[in-house]
């Protein structure tokens, strides 16, 4: 089974000021003169950690990372002015060009799939390829399995918890009785509000209990922007139509690219995939057995290396 790449230090960080209040991270690691590859984070509102450049051979590929407006060491932090999905596909653009790259790989997971294929949707010649982890089509039926019935029934102790602080009255419609309190006056009820919203993501992401898991989602900085960036985003339909990717996919279908996604993922059902690939024939579909969402799941990291070793081959012949 493969394991992550050895850990490794960017060669270059820099702050990009978008010109709309918000200042990116971006950091560049592995090799200079490799394969440029984008890391998209989850969420939205999550943000890039060190593991993550962990998944491609620091020989062959340059690594990009970057924080999403709002996230990580991006700021200002948890700020959703200025932040639609159009903003991201933008950043996403000025990076590239910011770093005189023709055309790159994008990899992507949860959230990071959406975007992912929403910027290859819209600037298909500068993606050579696609890797997608856990994939999230921004769908009314996506959003409805994780915040209305589907996943609930799955994991009702923890759907309790995510629940009891929510009125009766307002219990049908989460995502407005969370924008409530995530935006009200009182910092403490906030911030409750926020690692209860993220607590609950936490437990349906993997197979089994994993408290490392549990604690990035519990931690504050982390609860705070997830909480914020999914509702906002999420009570605005991704900022995109119903069915608005599988709808577009024959823009991209020749791109060459590698599904992997858990057959028990509970965050992002595995029919998401399935549907993806059907509207994708250049796609590789990866079913892990024994995996749900997570990206650091061992069925997971062992299919996600091997796909990034397997699309520097076919990258590196068509260059």
């Amino acid at each position: 089974m493969m394991i992550l790449y050895p850990d490794i230090k960017p060669y270059r960080e820099q702050r990009f000021d978008t010109g709309s209040h918000h200042v990116l991270h971006v950091e560049e690691s592995g090799n200079k003169e490799g394969i440029p590859v984008l890391f998209l984070h989850g969420g939205p509102g999550s943000a890039c950690e060190p593991f993550h450049r962990r998944f491609f051979d620091p020989d062959k590929y340059r690594i990009i990372l970057f924080d999403q407006r709002g996230c990580g060491r991006s700021t200002p932090h948890a700020n959703v002015e200025n932040n639609t999905t159009q903003d991201l596909i933008k950043d996403m653009e000025r990076i590239r060009k910011e770093l005189d790259i023709q055309n790159w790989v994008l990899f992507g997971g949860s959230w990071g799939t959406t975007l992912g294929l929403l910027y290859a949707q819209q600037y298909p010649d500068n993606v050579s390829a696609m890797i997608l982890r856990g994939v999230f089509l921004a769908r009314q039926q996506d959003l409805d399995w994780i915040y209305k019935d589907g996943a609930n029934r799955i994991f009702p102790d923890a759907w309790h918890e995510f629940t009891k602080n929510i009125a009766p009255d307002e219990q049908n419609d989460l995502l407005q009785a969370y924008k409530k309190l995530l935006s009200g006056n009182n910092e403490l009820a906030r911030m409750a509000a926020a690692k209860s919203w993220s607590a609950w993501e936490g437990h349906c992401a993997t197979l089994r209990p994993n408290i490392t898991v549990m604690d990035h989602f519990a931690e504050p900085h982390t609860a705070l922007s997830m909480a914020r960036m999914e509702v906002h985003y999420f009570s605005n339909n991704a900022f995109i139509k119903e069915n608005q990717i599988l709808d577009n996919m024959k823009v991209v279908s020749e791109i060459p690219g590698i599904i992997v996604h858990g057959r028990y993922d509970m965050v992002c059902p595995l029919e998401n995939a399935t549907s993806l690939h059907q509207h994708w024939p250049a796609s590789e579909l990866q079913i892990i057995r024994d995996a749900g969402h997570a990206s650091s799941e061992a069925g997971i990291v062992d299919a996600l290396v091997r796909a990034t070793d397997s699309i520097a081959k076919i990258v590196g012949k068509s260059a």
